[in-house]
């Protein structure tokens, strides 16, 4: 078995494992079923809770952040550029970039200096080099957000307190971005600034909610759109989101520290493997040497790490909860 039809078995084994994907992942009928009975109802409900769980769906559904274009390089730019700036990292797209292509021609070298095959270096290079950056990134993006949920509550209780005392809510939101801490007072400060230039509150706060793409942010931005709409008292409905937003955090830390046992099994069983045969390759390759010339160890080793890689997807989705 030459070189191409190994990359073809891993193109095969790859294909299926995406089918299987495919199959598992698609819509739920019976949930779909339910979804459109619960729409026609409430359209033609004359009853009052239903009717404002209606205007409350097509609020949602007005505010729904707009879709980016996928296709053009401009718009992957855009999007790569909006992830860095979700992560707070004072990076540019520029340095980014330069880093990333850096760090890929280093792990090459170092790997053809280490076996002399090519082609495992430049595979080596490309995914060290394209996935470790996204991944630090993905990492600060989680970690601001979670930074922003945990203050977002009490910003919402400061917005509440000076509702209540008679202050304008936008003199309020200057207040929020003065008082509280960390990226809450930064968000806070750019929709603040925004409304300076002449946009108005509805504007600013939904430029924000695209950029964040965070639930709590959004629930914040329909309460505002539904209490304009409808009226009533906004300090009285801005607490009760600020009591949801806190059992909603409260809810997801029992779902961690329920599910932590499971994902540090899933991350040693995963990670075991590579870690014994990457410790094995550098203390005698000899030993080991035969994967990057025996061709069959190739398929084997590739179609091991496809398995491998599906079980810790399916895992990662059996602990993995929506809430």
């Amino acid at each position: 078995m030459n070189f191409l039809q190994v990359i073809m078995v891993t193109t095969g084994l790859t294909g299926f494992a995406l089918l299987v994907w495919a199959l598992l992942s698609g819509p739920n009928p019976k949930k779909e079923s339910t979804r459109r009975l619960k729409s026609v109802r409430f359209r033609h409900s004359n009853n009052a809770s239903d009717r404002l769980e209606a205007q409350m769906r097509r609020a949602v559904a007005a505010r729904k952040p707009r879709i980016h274009q996928i296709a053009g390089s401009a718009s992957r730019a855009e999007a790569l550029a909006l992830r860095l700036h979700r992560s707070g990292l004072p990076w540019t797209l520029q340095q980014y970039l330069y880093g990333s292509i850096g760090l890929g021609a280093v792990i090459t070298l170092l790997i053809l200096m280490k076996t002399g095959a090519l082609f495992l270096a430049l595979a080596f290079g490309v995914f060290i080099g394209a996935g470790l950056p996204h991944m630090v990134v993905s990492h600060f993006i989680k970690r601001r957000s979670n930074a922003f949920t945990v203050k977002f509550a009490d910003a919402i209780d400061l917005l509440v307190r000076g509702l209540r005392s008679g202050l304008p809510v936008s003199e309020t939101l200057t207040i929020v971005s003065q008082e509280i801490p960390g990226p809450v007072a930064e968000e806070f400060k750019l929709i603040t600034d925004r409304m300076k230039v002449g946009k108005t509150m509805e504007d600013a706060l939904q430029e924000t909610a695209d950029r964040l793409n965070m639930p709590e942010f959004n629930f914040f931005c329909i309460t505002l759109a539904i209490q304009r709409e409808t009226g009533g008292n906004l300090a009285e409905t801005l607490a009760n989101l600020s009591d949801v937003l806190r059992k909603r955090a409260q809810m997801k830390l029992k779902i961690r520290a329920m599910s932590s046992e499971s994902k540090a099994s899933a991350y040693i069983v995963g990670s075991l493997p590579f870690i014994v045969f990457f410790m094995i390759w550098w203390i005698s390759p000899q030993y080991i040497g035969q994967f990057f010339i025996d061709e069959r160890l190739m398929v084997a080793g590739i179609g091991g790490a496809i398995w491998m890689g599906i079980g810790a997807f399916i895992m990662a989705k059996m602990v993995s909860f929506e809430i």
